[in-house]
């Protein structure tokens, strides 16, 4: 993985799951209370997809600076694919979803803006997730198990 990739790339992600947080549970309180009935799946995925990736980010911080064991080269890809195939089928979702109602106000502005950012989510988990397969191909003969430490984000400490 770029080193010089890697610490943006994180920052985005997390801002993002931030962003698509805020904005998914308000469509979710603003549904549950106009409608007296439980936020859509779709809406709620989203949520949850915004809580799985700050735990996953935890992870793939942490764990390769800290806890280098635990940085196993599968265990980073999948947290990576699982992270992004979770993206994909949330905005996905509520952009199906969205196109089959009437939309309009505020609460349908926010529900579109939320499906923006996690198309950009998914993109940005797309991407390291591209520069952790292409880790693990380049060491698939080698016998190496751990991560890249090149793209550790606290080089040097």
């Amino acid at each position: 993985m770029a080193a010089f990739l890697t610490l943006p790339l994180r920052i985005a992600q997390g801002l993002f799951a931030l962003v698509v947080l805020g904005l998914t549970a308000y469509v979710a309180n603003w549904w549950s209370g106009q409608w007296h009935q439980f936020s859509p799946s779709e809406v709620n995925f989203l949520i949850f997809s915004a809580v799985w990736t700050i735990l996953a980010l935890v992870y793939l911080i942490v764990a390769p600076a800290r806890f280098p064991n635990a940085a196993h080269k599968y265990g980073i890809l999948a947290a990576e694919a699982l992270t992004m195939v979770f993206w994909f089928a949330g905005f996905i979702a509520l952009a199906v979803f969205l196109s089959d109602r009437i939309c309009f106000g505020t609460v349908c502005n926010v529900a579109k803006a939320g499906t923006a950012f996690a198309a950009f989510e998914w993109l940005f988990f797309a991407a390291t997730t591209l520069m952790a397969t292409l880790h693990v191909w380049r060491t698939r003969n080698t016998g190496r198990t751990s991560h890249d430490p090149k793209v550790e984000m606290h080089q040097g400490v």
